[in-house]
């Protein structure tokens, strides 16, 4: 009788220590199709951000095109498909002669922020980009 107890005892341990590493290697797998999951799903998200925030720049690069002072320091809003860019334009800043153009986007909890500096000659009315930067 002492010798199957032992046996028992001895399955018992090898079963234990199979069914650890078995649930060990699922949670494994497990975490590496989440992270890869959400991984792509993040780069999409701040993709759709910045396209959002690049045609919201454009759109007050053509707002300022039509009518070279335009300006809306409270912010307006441009729906880019699903995502919508907040855009704010700011005459004489930062010093006389020059726009800034700031427009935000987020998607999913990735924001983008493009800001562009503008010359306007005004004479001619013509707007000249001279930066463009991209932020998160």
């Amino acid at each position: 009788m002492i010798m199957q107890s032992r046996k028992g005892q001895g399955f018992l341990a090898v079963v234990l220590l199979v069914g650890g590493v078995v649930v060990a290697i699922g949670a494994f797998l497990a975490f590496l199709a989440f992270s890869s999951t959400d991984s792509s799903y993040g780069l999409q998200s701040s993709q759709g951000a910045e396209a959002a925030a690049s045609s919201g720049a454009e759109d007050a690069l053509l707002q300022l095109a039509r009518n070279g002072s335009f300006s809306n320091t409270s912010g307006y809003s441009v729906q880019v498909g699903a995502n919508t860019a907040i855009v704010t334009v700011n005459q004489n800043t930062p010093s006389t002669g020059f726009v800034t153009v700031l427009s935000t986007a987020t998607v999913s909890q990735r924001t983008k922020k493009i800001t562009v500096v503008l010359s306007e000659n005004p004479q001619t009315n013509q707007v000249t980009v001279v930066s463009w930067q991209e932020s998160k």
